[in-house]
């Protein structure tokens, strides 16, 4: 398996485990509606470990452009090949979150509540605030790729293993993923990956999705915008602390 198809499929199961779990917990007549907080990011934890697994031996397992940026800002990760990560990144959200529109698609015909169907796709803010929700994904995602260059040892390099989350192990980077959603998710639904937001985020625009309401496209920029330059603060930090 290539590095861009296993990069497509590692973030399309991200996606169909992550955003179901949404559905299943949100969207009326699910066998798991009103499953809670717990269960969202318990589920999202473990959609984590599942792309890593699937990934992680051919690409590295990036499945997030905030991952990739920042590996290659530390020199980890070679800027060649970025573009093709990240573009895989975005297919295969958009494919994992049309698999979620056709796994509930009699639910969302069932739900009156637009914000609901909404965010079976993508995030939005508890408290609308463009400081306060940006400070949010860009602290999520500060955490996230800090640890994960702790995780993965300066000797590790793209020449010797494909490097990411596929070389921090799935458990650990699952971990990782469930205590920032615990802790620091309730703000705004935490992202922390501009894939994982935006990709869904069009295709809630261009899905059928019964009486879905608007897609908050002066909200969309934050999810993308704030987990990167949380990446590149982790990166800058890192490079600062191994000097």
């Amino acid at each position: 398996m290539s590095p861009f198809i296993a990069e497509i499929l590692g973030t399309m199961f991200l996606i169909l485990l992550g955003n179901s779990v949404v559905a299943n917990v949100v969207l009326t007549g699910t066998k798991g509606n009103n499953g809670g907080w717990m269960v969202i990011t318990t589920a999202w934890a473990l959609a984590v470990f599942v792309g890593v697994v699937v990934a992680g031996p051919y690409s590295g397992a990036h499945l997030n452009p905030a991952v990739t940026i920042g590996l290659a800002i530390v020199g980890k990760f070679k800027w060649v090949y970025v573009p093709t990560y990240i573009a895989a990144q975005f297919i295969g959200a958009m494919l994992g979150s049309t698999l979620v529109w056709l796994l509930f698609k009699d639910f969302y015909k069932g739900t009156e509540d637009k914000g609901a169907k909404h965010a079976t796709f993508c995030t939005a803010p508890a408290i609308p605030n463009t400081f306060s929700n940006l400070i949010s994904e860009i602290i999520g995602t500060f955490v996230l790729i800090f640890v994960i260059f702790h995780f993965t040892d300066a000797s590790l390099g793209f020449d010797k293993s494909p490097i990411g989350l596929g070389s921090v192990g799935a458990l650990p980077v699952a971990f990782l993923v469930w205590v920032i959603g615990l802790s620091l998710g309730g703000t705004t639904g935490y992202a922390i990956n501009p894939a994982r937001d935006l990709g869904p985020r069009i295709m809630h625009a261009i899905l059928p999705v019964a009486d879905k309401g608007g897609n908050n496209w002066n909200y969309a920029w934050i999810p993308v915008i704030g987990p990167i330059i949380g990446s590149t603060l982790a990166a800058l930090l890192y490079l600062c602390i191994k000097i």
